[in-house]
């Protein structure tokens, strides 16, 4: 019908006119009554069948396998469709007695009603529980409807997703950080109570998005029976690295790979297969296949990086229906994908899940503000999920004011396309910004500077005592700004291609640097434009170097967040062999863009401020906010250097994790939260100064855990000083009483100070019914050898030996079990101070006589046991049934020959010598 007699229809007619053509178009075989012919489809549309008497006559009735199973009520264009569902309600209660033989109903009424206009449908699914409208952007096809009747069918009392997201097992939390938890629960809950038919959740760069969307979608597709997910990406290069991440994830039910039970596929042209459980994909690419256009496998800059300049429209295509998917997931939702893009998402009947970690106003628009998770980045510095970072500014002349050049000036010009270079004289005068810089113009001696400036402080004021090149990436503004970039990097260091690679999709074998970047020791530098600038996973990354400004604050802090990764220190060192662990990155500015509004500043501000001062600045309840995010920093990386056992200490002085504490200090500093505690206050102020004193009270009232906290930075500081020239002033073999001296007094002084806090020192003080384990023994040498002090046994011993040399006994080799006898000798229990082992062979000799004299005799086998267990409490300062399964006592079977050759006296002869021995 051509477009001018159909503009002369009746509107309701016209409406009807779109409806058949959208029908046909998602394979509904639309037809008179009186041309009804049920099978020349699985779905057929039949036009004005009266319905039983008292409800009318339907515009619809659709059959579905030869089935009736809903009715479209057909309205003209701009009809408020909510306003004619009691219609349409009434037409799927009102079958007439013919069509209610072969009628499939839920509660005697149809399952499938739509309202549509042609340029508007709405779609109530009768199996879903509490049932409503929801505006659709076409009808599905008849095999949709039939799926759902299947599973309706099968599972009658959760027959939809919609039902079963209620019914969801328990969340298996082991494998999972606490965000992730909170994500993946909150998903859940916006889906269970459909309130919002989208989600978004904020999750600071680092923190495991993917790992939780990838939870989520196995939850789902498992338990909810949620049929396909389409995952989109920001770059295509990403979806290698999400399919990898689908591919890697084992099922916490029996520990298979995601992949072995459900299909993950890339887009491409040829669709999606009907076995495909997820689909990952770059919106402009569905876009393209959604217009019937070409999409391939390979990287496409041209493709993944376009971005229209108006909104663009969503087309149907039946080989990507809107129903196709489920649930929708966006990844670093922060993107364009809100605007130009989003009819793209609309175009899908999907609940909607955008993962992102910096979210824009338009994103909580998109998203109608159903915020259901959050977590920052400062909290995820706290919780050792990342850390924090520095900036360092470098500024040139013509960075910020650009130059001039006179006309007649003969000038390098590239030809853009071919990169060819041919010298030229200027005909007039040149002025360039410095916004013109290394876009319309490249300043060689601009770019020397800068990174000569980056080479000459990169060991002295960037990472002071380090001598190997941090991992570092350079983000540039294009393709021939990064070959410059890249070039005088190799120049300025002296190095080869090895060092420095350019890594852009203009580049050969641009994954293949990455994966090199990543673990090579070799390869220091990379340099980009975009590819790497979001979701790229380069964990050991220590500098994000930009030569490029960034007006989206979004971008921005993906870009930033190129650097925040953990890395084990393990790992870590074997990229970067002259540091410890990565407590923190330094963001690199030599174009001004962290002078930008939207940047916020890292929880390290007062660098000027030393931890101690910190400390005391919070003992005396004097702590400024900006200290304490500063305090909250510094914490933070001190919990990624201590170990296992070091972290356990300061936990159990501290009463609770120390990342707790930390996380308090960051929340009390975090604009959000002051402004939910300030919000009806009768004084604000007041109010956030109490949450600063809140979160710092577990410091405050607590002297032990500040005091261990700097014996262990300490411990964990090594300064090198390559300044000082030292002069040699003696070499000779006189003992240095004075210092020993010093030594002595000291300890006597540090039992003194600890006699409360320290196990082994309190022990010394009470009856026999307690021993000294070796534990707290351990405890004890652990607590010395820290600085100031940094003593051990051996140190303190030989102290004693040339101040005291007359009472103490000199012994070759030293054991920590010494400290005993140096905690019994400086306490006044012994006259004496002899070595441990020594101290104890003699009672075990004295105890032999006087079992002999008791009439006591061991056979060679008794003997055997009982002088190996002597030596055990030698170096232990104690015997126990379990050293009974370590060597040497496995080498005649342990507890069981212990029991053969000392019968049932083994037990009492180990508490006898225990008590005996360790008197």
């Amino acid at each position: 019908m051509s477009e001018k007699p159909q503009q002369q229809l009746p509107a309701e007619q016209r409406a009807r006119v779109l409806i058949d053509a959208q029908l046909t178009a998602a394979g509904w075989m639309v037809q008179n009554r009186k041309a009804m012919n049920l099978f020349a489809g699985q779905g057929v549309a039949v036009r004005e069948t009266t319905m039983a008497k008292g409800h009318g006559r339907v515009d619809y009735l659709l059959y579905v396998d030869k089935a009736a199973v809903g009715v479209i009520e057909a309205k003209p264009e701009g009809t408020t469709l909510s306003g004619v569902e009691w219609q349409s309600a009434m037409y799927a209660t009102g079958l007439p007695a013919d069509v209610r033989l072969k009628a499939l109903t839920v509660d005697g009424r149809l399952p499938f009603i739509f309202e549509a206009s042609g340029t508007e449908t709405h779609f109530t699914n009768g199996y879903d529980p509490s049932p409503r409208a929801r505006r659709i952007f076409a009808f599905p096809k008849p095999s949709t409807l039939a799926r759902i009747r299947r599973s309706a069918e099968t599972d009658p009392d959760l027959p939809t997703w919609r039902a079963k997201v209620q019914r969801m097992p328990e969340l298996d939390v082991a494998p999972l950080r606490p965000a992730q938890i909170q994500a993946i629960s909150g998903i859940e809950r916006s889906l269970a109570e459909q309130r919002y038919d989208r989600s978004l959740v904020q999750m600071a760069t680092g923190a495991g998005k993917t790992y939780t969307a990838v939870t989520s979608c196995y939850r789902l597709l498992k338990h909810a029976g949620f049929q396909r997910v389409l995952f989109l990406v920001d770059r295509n290069n990403l979806a290698d690295q999400t399919l990898a991440e689908f591919q890697n994830y084992r099922t916490p039910d029996d520990g298979r790979r995601f992949t072995e039970i459900y299909n993950v596929d890339k887009l491409t042209s040829a669709g999606t297969l009907a076995s495909s459980h997820v689909v990952i994909s770059t919106i402009q690419r569905v876009y393209s296949f959604l217009n019937n256009k070409p999409v391939g496998q390979d990287d496409d800059p041209d493709l993944d990086n376009f971005v229209p300049d108006q909104p663009v429209p969503a087309v149907y295509n039946p080989a990507m229906p809107p129903e196709a998917f489920d649930l929708v997931i966006v990844d670093e939702a922060h993107r364009s994908i809100y605007g130009v893009w989003q009819n793209v998402l609309r175009y899908f009947d999907a609940h909607v899940v955008g993962l992102t970690a910096t979210p824009g106003k338009a994103t909580f628009g998109f998203f109608r503000q159903n915020l259901v998770s959050e977590y920052t980045y400062p909290q995820s510095v706290a919780d050792g999920v990342n850390v924090d970072f520095d900036i360092y500014k470098i500024r040139t002349k013509i960075t910020q004011d650009g130059s001039r050049i006179d006309a007649g000036t003969v000038v390098p010009t590239v030809d853009r396309r071919t990169r060819e270079e041919k010298l030229v004289a200027l005909d007039d005068d040149l002025e360039y910004t410095g916004k013109q810089l290394d876009r319309a113009v490249t300043s060689k001696n601009q770019i020397r500077l800068v990174l000569d400036t980056f080479r000459d402080k990169l060991f002295t004021e960037i990472f002071p005592g380090r001598s190997t090149v941090p991992k570092t990436l350079i983000f540039c503004k294009d393709d021939a700004h990064a070959e410059e970039v890249v070039t005088t990097v190799r120049e300025v260091f002296g190095k080869g291609n090895d060092f420095a690679a350019k890594i852009t999709y203009a580049a050969t074998d641009p994954k293949g640097h990455l994966q090199r970047f990543r673990t090579s020791a070799s390869l220091r530098v990379a340099v980009t434009v975009d590819m790497i600038a979001t979701g790229t996973d380069v964990k050991p990354l220590e500098c994000v170097f930009f030569m490029r400004d960034v007006r989206s604050g979004q971008y921005f802090e993906q870009m930033k967040g190129r650097g925040a990764r953990t890395i084990p220190p393990a790992d870590f060192q074997a990229v970067t062999p002259d540091a410890e662990a990565k407590t923190r990155f330094v963001l690199v500015d030599a174009i001004g863009v962290t002078e930008h509004e939207f940047v916020d500043p890292p929880l390290n501000r007062e660098k000027g401020v030393s931890l101690q001062q910190l400390l005391g600045k919070v003992a005396s309840l004097t702590i400024t906010e900006s200290e304490t995010a500063t305090l909250a920093s510094r914490l933070a990386a001190l919990e990624l250097q201590v170990t296992p056992a070091e972290r356990q200490e300061l936990d159990a002085v501290a009463g609770q994790p120390l990342r707790g504490v930390i996380r308090g200090l960051v929340d009390a500093v975090d604009p959000d939260t002051q402004a939910k505690v300030a919000e009806g206050a009768a004084d604000p102020q007041a109010a956030i100064q109490e949450l600063v004193d809140k979160a710092i009270e577990p410091l405050a009232a607590n002297p032990e855990l500040r005091n261990r906290i700097l014996e262990l930075r300490r411990a964990h500081d090594r300064v090198v000083d390559e300044i000082s020239i030292d002069v040699l002033l003696d070499a000779h073999g006189v003992v240095d009483t004075s210092r020993a001296q010093s030594i002595v007094e000291s300890w006597k002084q540090y039992l003194e100070d600890h006699r409360d806090e320290i196990t082994a020192i309190q022990l010394m003080g009470e009856a026999k019914e307690r021993r000294i384990s070796f534990s707290d023994i351990k405890e004890l040498a652990d607590r010395i050898s820290r600085p100031p002090h940094s003593w051990t046994p051996e140190l303190i011993w030989a102290a004693y030996e040339a101040v005291e040399k007359s009472r103490v006994r000199r012994s070759e080799r030293h054991t920590l079990t010494d400290l005993v006898s140096l905690l019994r000798y400086t306490l006044g229990d012994d006259s004496e101070l002899v070595p441990y082992s020594d101290r104890i062979r003699e009672r075990y000799t004295n105890w032999l006589a006087q079992q002999e004299q008791a009439g006591t005799q061991f056979t060679t086998s008794e003997r055997w046991w009982l002088d190996r267990m002597a030596e055990v409490v030698a170096t232990s300062a104690g015997v126990s049934p379990d050293d009974l399964e370590s060597a040497p006592f496995t080498e005649r079977g342990g507890v069981d020959g212990a029991l053969r050759d000392l019968g049932d006296h083994a037990g009492t002869l180990i508490e006898t010598l225990n008590e005996e021995l360790t008197a």
